[in-house]
């Protein structure tokens, strides 16, 4: 009698060892996968406080802190506070391939494109010059590598 209760109760014991450790291991695996913004529901994410990444945020209903630059905002996200960051996609590529390499990994998506400018006083004789040197490096392959080197591969081809 006394043997078959101590099987018993070792198996009780072990059946919830097992489910602990599986459970863990999923808890795990599932916090570990980033893929797409669905990922980002039941994790905390951040960004800047007014920026574009944070409206887009807003409009998807995606709960997230806004933080009032980026350098508070890789603070938290290398402290753990927060497990991901929204922003633009040159920073984050900067940060992820020159900054911080082994700690952060880039999605490649873009969800909201967004182009950069440079802006000169109307009637400027610095525009054209800026220009010729901006086709030149386009094609010459200078601003490929130049990306390449600042913002990881992944931006430096066109």
């Amino acid at each position: 009698f006394f043997a078959v209760l101590l099987v018993i109760g070792s198996l009780f014991f072990v059946s919830i060892f097992v489910a602990n450790i599986t459970a863990a291991m999923t808890v795990n695996a599932i916090s570990e996968k980033f893929e797409g913004l669905s990922d980002l529901e039941l994790r905390k994410v951040g960004t800047v406080t007014g920026s574009t990444s944070q409206v887009f945020l807003e409009q998807r209903d995606i709960r997230h802190i806004g933080f009032v630059g980026t350098e508070p905002l890789f603070d938290a996200f290398e402290i753990g506070v927060i497990a991901a960051i929204v922003f633009d996609g040159q920073i984050l590529a900067y940060y992820a391939s020159a900054q911080n390499p082994n700690v952060s990994r880039l999605i490649e998506s873009v969800y909201r494109p967004e182009n950069y400018g440079i802006a000169f006083p109307s009637g400027s004789m610095l525009r054209e010059d800026l220009d010729q040197a901006l086709l030149s490096m386009i094609e010459d392959g200078t601003s490929d590598t130049l990306t390449a080197k600042w913002f990881g591969a992944a931006f430096g081809t066109r």
